[in-house]
């Protein structure tokens, strides 16, 4: 059965990202086709910008050039339009990461890359099943947030990481200090710094008691990091309401509803009049829910919202601590750039500052 052209393509490809720089009689050799069809084929991937040609080789891309092909390379023809190829696995493209997407696409169109998403709606296979086919498709750097627990990687996953063929960045994830793939380059938002400034803000307008409330997501372990450091500082008593687990069976949230139930009867009792929110849902449903108890906001009580995706839709304007999704993704693009350039430059871990936005949900006691 004769083999496809898109298939010959892809085993080329393969060849070339293992060696970095193949000649193309070699190719041929390898591929089992005549070196005319080899050289059609290494024409075709340049002109698609997943290859660089040069005098008689194949190079990948962000290959490191020996001293006599860097005196050929400023002699040939630039990359072809296009580009490189790049790809992103996400989690969901529903919420908070249009925004991250939006910054990756721009950064990338800005050196004249393609960038390829898939999802996986935080299935860790679907991981594994994008990661190669975006590797088939010619992605020769990849941004990636994985479906890893809330409580991060675990060996497996690390080792995966390891195996990867091509650069990679880690996007809104983090690997712990001190495990394998820890130096991995990643980008993503001060979140614990995020929810401190959000504690901070309401402290300043007078509150001495300010509650955390936060579904169980991915970003609520650095949340409740930052609240503690916070209430700490400023020396306010502990009110961390965020439930530990996870949604029951069948996605009901059990554990936050009966918490959010908690913060309601404390804030009917004037115990507590101010409360940082995660997500922006989670806090327009306290604010209708105060409402209908009698409670005014911000007269009776304060809310800072952590995540800035709905807030100004609220009934009352939320005031909210949103991280910078746009300029995450711009980062992460760049970073992945600056790695295929310098394959051994220094590892960063890159984190931003979210942005304060205040609105009318915060008023003073």
């Amino acid at each position: 059965m004769r083999e496809r052209v898109e298939e010959r393509h892809k085993r080329a490809l393969r060849l070339v990202r293992e060696h970095g720089s193949v000649r193309i009689r070699d190719l041929a050799t390898s591929l089992g086709i005549s070196v005319e069809t080899a050289r059609r084929d290494v024409a075709a991937l340049s002109d698609a910008g997943l290859v660089r040609r040069l005098h008689g080789s194949a190079l990948w891309p962000t290959a490191r050039l020996s001293p006599r092909e860097a005196r050929l390379a400023r002699t040939a023809p630039p990359l072809a339009p296009g580009g490189l190829v790049l790809g992103m696995v996400v989690p969901a493209v529903g919420y908070f990461y249009p925004s991250v997407i939006r910054g990756a696409r721009d950064a990338a169109a800005d050196v004249g890359a393609r960038l390829l998403v898939a999802t996986t709606e935080y299935d860790r296979d679907q991981d594994r099943a994008h990661i190669e086919t975006l590797l088939d498709a010619g992605a020769i750097g990849l941004l990636l947030t994985p479906s890893w627990g809330m409580n991060g990687p675990d060996s497996g996953d690390l080792q995966e990481l390891a195996d990867l063929p091509v650069p990679a960045v880690l996007v809104e994830r983090q690997v712990p200090a001190g495990s394998p793939g820890a130096e991995i380059d990643r980008v993503g938002s001060a979140h614990a710094d995020g929810a401190a400034a959000g504690v901070r803000h309401l402290a300043a307008l007078g509150h001495r008691r300010v509650a955390l409330l936060s579904r169980a997501t991915h970003t609520a372990p650095a949340l409740r990091q930052g609240y503690r450091a916070a209430v700490g500082s400023l020396g306010l008593p502990e009110d961390d309401l965020s439930p530990a687990e996870g949604p029951g069976p069948g996605g009901t949230d059990r554990h936050f509803e009966r918490d959010l139930d908690r913060l309601l009867r404390l804030a009917a009792a004037g115990e507590v009049r101010a409360a940082l929110v995660h997500p922006d849902s989670a806090a327009i449903g306290l604010l209708r829910r105060l409402t209908a108890r009698g409670l005014r906001v911000p007269e009776d009580f304060s809310i800072v919202c952590y995540d800035d995706e709905l807030a100004t839709l609220a009934d009352v304007p939320l005031t909210s601590v949103g991280p910078v999704k746009h300029a995450v993704g711009e980062a992460a693009l760049n970073l992945l750039v600056r790695r295929m350039e310098n394959p051994g430059a220094e590892s960063s871990h890159v984190a931003l500052l979210p942005r304060l936005r205040v609105r009318e949900s915060c008023g003073a006691p």
